[in-house]
């Protein structure tokens, strides 16, 4: 019951410290509204409506003023993100790995040692998937604001759709398959491979999947829902995320038999 206890501990210390890190503003930061997104935004020294004087080829962009603003704010959002739980992993590991080097309890040390690899794997997962390409090259928002990197209203279309393609698959039931052979093998690695009770696998991979739901459910998804509106505004016929397919049925009978095909 103690090390329940100092695990449920452990998996709120690391929600209370992701929560934090994604609603702390940024210090001297002015608070304007978003005339895109009727939220309040973030803003720089530049006056909104500089931001919004942007050269949109008309019939391109339909409806949408003020593009690069939205899709560098999304970008931001993501980020904030995608660090957060970097970090929270990170720290996770390294917590646990500090216990078993330096506990005398061999179930608490089992534990540490397989929490600490699932936590590493969670960090790992964030590194092989990043928001945007190292090659990528767009500008940060404040950057931006300042005048320092200019960004087209093409530029920031691609982004925008770059970024809600992202935001959907971190949704997708991929990852939730992902992350759900990974907290399996946990538990089975605490019921069988470390001799313990049914229930002590049951725990470890409720908590697992408690904590990679979290992740997968408080991914941004504000970058698709603009990018839907930006498509919809649009007179160029632009592809939604929710027109496209994910994937495609094939199927084919033949002498003896038939198959059925998905491709992702």
């Amino acid at each position: 019951m103690k090390i329940l206890c100092d695990r449920l501990c452990s998996a709120v210390a690391l929600f209370g410290i992701l929560f934090l890190f994604n609603h702390s503003p940024l210090e001297g930061q002015e608070v304007v509204h978003d005339t895109l997104a009727g939220r309040d935004i973030r803003r720089g020294p530049v006056d909104m409506d500089q931001l919004n004087r942007d050269n949109i080829p008309a019939g391109q962009h339909g409806d949408f003023p003020g593009i690069q603003v939205t899709a560098l704010k999304d970008k931001a959002g993501v980020e904030a993100w995608w660090y957060a739980w970097l970090t929270g992993y990170s720290a996770a590991t390294a917590g646990q790995g500090v216990i078993f080097f330096t506990s005398d309890d061999k179930t608490l040390r089992q534990d540490m040692v397989l929490g600490a690899a699932t936590t590493f794997l969670g960090a790992m997962g964030q590194l092989i998937t990043p928001v945007l390409r190292k090659d990528s090259d767009y500008p940060s928002y404040r950057d931006y604001a300042s005048g320092e990197k200019p960004l087209s209203a093409d530029e920031a279309a691609q982004l925008l759709k770059t970024l809600a393609a992202r935001e959907k698959e971190g949704r997708s039931w991929k990852t939730h398959a992902i992350a759900g052979v990974v907290n399996i093998g946990s538990g089975l690695i605490t019921w069988l491979g470390y001799k313990r009770t049914f229930m002590d696998g049951l725990e470890n991979f409720a908590i697992n999947t408690v904590i990679t739901e979290a992740q997968i459910w408080t991914q941004p998804m504000k970058a698709v829902r603009d990018y839907e509106r930006y498509c919809r505004n649009a007179s160029s016929g632009a592809e939604t995320m929710t027109s496209r397919r994910d994937g495609e049925w094939s199927w084919s009978i033949y002498p003896g038999g038939f198959y059925v095909r998905y491709v992702f």
